[in-house]
């Protein structure tokens, strides 16, 4: 049976995720089911939870043992290389920022197929593209990506927005899947290089702990 597009960013969405957990996960020295946990949830979490929301049951993966097995794959191969990986500083920000892209499509289209609200396939697409990474991060003890100053959630915000102008303009639905998702990992990129950051809320007032 032919893969569609969509299906084939949703499996480089998860080989791009699985590998950034991976990579977080071998960065703390987790043992190898540690790896494999952070890899999966890494993978399926953004997934697991656009699912539920929309009430997809089974959800998505446990009907898709492609993706299963893409992931024990993808442990397997940053494994092998992890020594190499890990010493390319970008590299984890690299898997991250294009699996942010990718997956950001997916709940997009998912949403649109559910017949759901432009706006509402846009948070669809932020929680495919976000919440994996929110359950890596709080499970290696790290404040979430998205609820830091990063332009994060913010660039799949706006892949959405390019992703329904590309519609509405008539864009070959192919096209506009790219465009989205390209659009995405250049305004993490930029945001990055450039150091963009959002607004700060608490001044120049350095924090104090909480006093109970």
């Amino acid at each position: 049976m032919e893969m569609e597009v969509i299906d084939i960013f949703d499996l480089l969405g998860t080989i791009a995720f699985a590998i950034s957990g991976a990579l977080a996960a071998f960065s703390k020295k987790l043992d190898p089911f540690g790896v494999i946990i952070l890899a999966f949830v890494t993978a399926a979490g953004g997934g697991t939870l656009r699912d539920i929301l929309i009430g997809i049951q089974p959800v998505s993966w446990m009907l898709n043992m492609n993706l299963v097995y893409t992931i024990i794959i993808c442990v397997i191969i940053t494994t092998i290389f992890r020594k190499w990986l890990l010493k390319l500083s970008k590299t984890l920000f690299l898997f991250d920022t294009i699996g942010i892209g990718l997956y950001t499509v997916v709940g997009l289209e998912l949403g649109l197929q559910a017949g759901l609200h432009p706006l509402i396939c846009i948070t669809l697409g932020c929680v495919t593209a976000c919440f994996g990474g929110v359950i890596r991060d709080i499970l290696i003890n790290e404040i979430p990506v998205i609820f830091r100053k990063n332009i994060y959630a913010t660039a799949c915000i706006i892949g959405g927005l390019v992703y329904f102008l590309m519609i509405k303009i008539g864009v070959l639905e192919n096209f506009v899947f790219a465009i989205a998702a390209s659009t995405v990992f250049l305004i993490r990129l930029l945001a990055v290089v450039f150091k963009l950051e959002l607004p700060n809320l608490y001044g120049d007032v350095p924090e104090k702990p909480t006093e109970f």
